[in-house]
């Protein structure tokens, strides 16, 4: 015989499951189109930032999937592995950033929270994000759910303080 407290436990993850509150990995809330929402960086995140000189504001320009570089572009919800095409602050390129991407919406969303310089060394913890321009993020109409096709292989990728 079922518990009632089991009976509860599943209704209540299939009420969440359904109503759109799961979180996606990494515990970020997703608003009712399917964007991530709000987010703070972290202090110790902030500090390790402004020592490497990496300031609100600081951009540098990205390949975007370090595994593809034919047009058009296939992206998936999920991890993502960037490239950097000219150094971000002291993080050197061609380090890479690791980061999530969401693809529902218009345009596609990316989250960089870690850079990895390829000349060695630790991962460095860092929040930064792609930008919208000229077109480089917007999702080509033919794109499937869960995925974004994109014509452009690069975008412009900014440090935040927290992502908005």
């Amino acid at each position: 015989m079922i518990s009632t407290q089991l009976v509860r436990s599943s209704c209540a993850v299939l009420i969440l499951t359904l109503s759109g509150c799961v979180t996606s990995a990494g515990g970020v809330s997703l608003r009712a189109d399917g964007t991530p929402g709000p987010e703070e960086c972290s202090e110790e995140t902030r500090k390790v930032m402004n020592y490497l000189r990496l300031f609100v504001g600081e951009a540098a320009v990205v390949q975007i999937d370090a595994n593809q570089s034919a047009r058009p572009i296939t992206l998936y919800d999920g991890p993502i592995e960037s490239q950097l095409e000219g150094d971000l602050g002291l993080i050197e390129a061609p380090s890479r950033l690791y980061g999530v991407v969401w693809t529902q919406g218009e345009q596609v969303v990316i989250r960089y929270y870690e850079a990895h310089p390829m000349n060695g060394g630790n991962k460095i913890p860092l929040c930064a994000v792609a930008r919208l321009g000229m077109g480089q993020l917007r999702k080509r109409p033919d794109s499937k759910p869960g995925t974004a096709l994109l014509d452009a292989t690069t975008a412009a990728v900014f440090i935040v303080d927290a992502f908005r």
